[in-house]
């Protein structure tokens, strides 16, 4: 027959393994529905960039533009490269976040690096020029920066992603007749390579789009990171 004590231990013994699946049960159900939350929570990409949205769109990522305001000359900036479209990238996200909630923003800035200098959106068709004129035959870095702001939370990430272009031989005729497409106008080393910029580009090494101005893999393990799965 058993003793008091043996039956004392078991209800014990019962009641704490009752209690600790409750609790178990309690924080799945609250991942789950959390979860539930973050994937309807609506992604805003603080850029008026017609590339990213193209991107965006390629895989299947729903979101709504909200371009950003933040704008400052990235020479104004203090830090590496990297540091600087970091920082630029945030800015723009938080921007956005302050009049937004119920959302996650995506900041992001893109600039070409050749040796010490960094080339952004030239001025005009002459600028275009002297870019393309400096990265003829040399390869460059792509670098993107990007920022992640959860605005219910607070939660906020930010990363990079560089990628090495090399252009081939260009005369100056061919660097002319280019300029003079007006495909550099607007982007970051003065040329596109989902455009008639490929044709420049002897290869890459890194991720392709990053060149056109997000990188879908980073961005994708950052929205994971944040609770949001992409597939």
């Amino acid at each position: 027959m058993p003793t008091r004590d043996f039956l004392l231990g078991f209800l014990i013994s019962f009641f704490w393994m009752f209690t600790k699946n409750k609790i178990w049960y309690y924080k799945l159900r609250f991942i789950k529905e959390r979860g539930k939350e973050l994937q309807k929570k609506k992604l805003i990409l603080a850029s008026a960039s017609p590339r990213r949205r193209e991107l965006l769109n390629q895989v299947g990522i729903k979101y709504i533009v909200q371009p950003s305001d933040a704008e400052m000359d990235i020479e104004e900036i203090e830090g590496t490269p990297i540091e600087k479209t970091e920082k630029l990238a945030y800015m723009k996200a938080k921007d956005i976040a302050a009049r937004n909630n119920n959302h996650m923003v995506i900041g992001a800035d893109t600039i070409v690096v050749i040796g010490d200098e960094i080339l952004g959106k030239p001025k005009d068709k002459s600028d275009a020029i002297r870019m393309l004129t400096k990265l003829n035959g040399r390869e460059h870095q792509v670098i993107t920066g990007i920022a992640l702001i959860d605005t219910d939370t607070g939660r906020e990430l930010i990363s990079h992603e560089v990628t090495y272009v090399k252009f081939r031989n260009l005369t100056d005729e061919m660097i002319e007749k280019y300029a003079a497409t007006g495909e550099p106008e607007g982007k970051a080393g003065a040329y596109a390579i989902q455009g008639i910029g490929a044709i420049l580009v002897e290869g890459i090494r890194g991720c392709y789009s990053n060149v056109v101005g997000l990188p879908l893999a980073r961005l994708g393990m950052m929205l994971e990171r944040m609770g949001r799965n992409v597939l």
